[in-house]
C-alpha cells in the first residue's frame, strides 16, 4: 500500500491523481498487476482505507490501464481473520476441489471462506466462527472461485456446476438465481464436498425410482 500511496499522493480527502500501470517499474515493480495484484483486491489494506477506481478504456481487452483513489472508504469492513484452531484443522488437508496439496505457488493450501460474498457478521467474528464455514482450497482454485463469486455478486446468477464435464446437476440446492434466503448454499463453489454428497444421493434415488 505504501508504494502506491507514494506514487498516487492522495490529498487530505483521500483523492489522488490517476496512476498509470506503466509507472509500475523500478522501485515500484512489485505493484505490477501481473504479480497477483493482491494489493488492489477489496480485501487489501488499501481498499479498506480508500475507495479505488480503475480505468480500462485506454487499451484493448479487459486489462487495467490506470488507478486512482476517490476518497476514504467509510463502509463497515468484513473482518477476514480466521480463528487459529480452524486454520490448524484445515491447513494440512488437501484442496476439496482438486485434491492437491503442494508447495508450489498454485498448489499451496489457502483457508477459504465458503461464502464468497463475505457478508455474514457471524463469520466475521472469530468468536462465533465454525469449522464448517471454511474449506481448504489450493491457491489456483481459490483464485478461480474468487472471480466466480465476484461475477455472481455483480449479476445475481450463481455458477452452474454442469460446466464441469461429468457433473450432472447445476446445484445441490436452489437454482441459478441468488436469493438472500438460501445465499451461497447449493452452489458447487460454496461446498464441493456437499455438492458431491448430495448428487450421489440424488443419483441413487433416481436409480431406485427407475428400478421400480
Amino acid at each position: 500500500m505504501d508504494l502506491f500511496l507514494e506514487l498516487a499522493q492522495p490529498n487530505t480527502d483521500g483523492f489522488s491523481r490517476w496512476v498509470s500501470v506503466s509507472e509500475f517499474s523500478g522501485k515500484y515493480q512489485e505493484l505490477q498487476l501481473g504479480n497477483g495484484g493482491s494489493w488492489l483486491r477489496p480485501s487489501s489494506s488499501l481498499a479498506k482505507k480508500y475507495k479505488i477506481e480503475v480505468d480500462k478504456s485506454q487499451s484493448s481487452g479487459n486489462s487495467i490501464d490506470r488507478i486512482r483513489l476517490v476518497g476514504f472508504n467509510t463502509k463497515p469492513q468484513f473482518n477476514q481473520a480466521i480463528r487459529k484452531d480452524i486454520v490448524d484443522a484445515l491447513k494440512n488437508k488437501p484442496c476439496v476441489m482438486c485434491g492437491i496439496r503442494g508447495n508450489s505457488e498454485n498448489t499451496k493450501i489457502e483457508i477459504d471462506h465458503k461464502d464468497g460474498r463475505k457478508n455474514d457478521l457471524r463469520v466475521a467474528d472469530i468468536k462465533s466462527q465454525r469449522l464448517e464455514d471454511f474449506q481448504p482450497l489450493c491457491k489456483a482454485d481459490n483464485d478461480a472461485k474468487r472471480q466466480i463469486c465476484k461475477k455472481c455478486k455483480e449479476t445475481g446468477q450463481r455458477w452452474n456446476a454442469e460446466q464441469i464435464s461429468g457433473h450432472l446437476y447445476s446445484f445441490y440446492k436452489g437454482d441459478a438465481h441468488y436469493t438472500e434466503k438460501l445465499g451461497c448454499v447449493g452452489c458447487y463453489q460454496y461446498d464441493p464436498v456437499a455438492y458431491r454428497q448430495e448428487c450421489a444421493k440424488r443419483i441413487a434415488t433416481e436409480g431406485l425410482n427407475k428400478a421400480k
